[in-house]
């Protein structure tokens, strides 16, 4: 296996998570460099030299020809550390096999579905300058139905896993969202094999000791008390609003 030289650009956020999760899980050395979304330290141009778009999570490392590769995008770097750097497949299925394919069809649930909708939802729910009634519904509605799709699939699942009989990159991909579902507005208890399945993935070691990182996982708390989850809201309500106004300059 390469030797690992990773320095992960990240955020607390159900995608800046996913990262450090599967790094933990692998057991990989790395390096984090915490970007402060709040000030949008995203958009500056170093970072965009390391990722166009401008969002975290991303990586930085030493390719197999000495040089450097920077990789951004959740699922790209998910699947980049899983061929890499997981030889015996523990968050991962060999190539070509029927489980490696059956990964890719729900890591890209998660990555053109769950992330998006339920991103929507939270934007709608809690970050929107005026409640649009017709915006919450449409993304807590589909973010719902989605949820409902996991759920169905988990009852079916003999390993408590979303593919073959261990944790794989579609189910890390998932956890940070899923574990978040109260931000959006959506009662897990309403999908009793998806909430068991979270359980499940937050009682991992990797799980664990990923989730904190760049800072201290506290959403399932912040859920919990209403005036306190109303003014972390209000307070990311005006950064995440000059995010919106910087973007619209590019």
């Amino acid at each position: 296996m390469a030797t690992p030289d990773i320095t992960l650009y990240t955020a607390q956020t159900p995608n800046g998570i996913k990262i450090s999760i599967a790094l933990e899980e692998l057991g990989l050395p790395y390096k984090v460099e915490r970007i402060d979304i709040s000030k949008n330290v995203q958009k500056e141009d170093w970072f965009l030299a390391i990722n166009p778009n401008g969002r975290i999570p991303a990586i930085t490392d030493t390719f197999s020809d000495g040089k450097q590769i920077a990789l951004f995008e959740s699922g790209s770097i998910l699947t980049y550390l899983a061929e890499r750097y997981d030889p015996t497949h523990k968050i991962s299925y060999p190539a070509g096999t029927r489980e490696a394919y059956d990964v890719n069809s729900w890591l890209y649930f998660q990555n053109a579905g769950v992330g998006p909708m339920q991103g929507q939802a939270n934007h709608f729910s809690r970050y929107a300058p005026e409640r649009i009634e017709y915006g919450v519904k449409r993304y807590v509605n589909e973010t719902r139905r989605l949820y409902g799709v996991l759920d169905a699939h988990l009852a079916k699942s003999q390993s408590g896993y979303l593919v073959g009989d261990h944790v794989s990159i579609a189910d890390i991909s998932h956890w940070g969202w899923v574990a978040a579902a109260g931000w959006a507005g959506v009662d897990i208890d309403e999908f009793p094999n998806l909430k068991a399945w979270e359980e499940r993935m937050a009682a991992r070691e990797g799980v664990e000791k990923g989730r904190h990182v760049p800072t201290p996982d506290t959403m399932k708390e912040l859920i919990k008390d209403k005036k306190a989850a109303e003014e972390a809201a209000e307070k990311a309500r005006a950064w995440i609003q000059e995010g919106m106004k910087a973007d619209a300059k590019h």
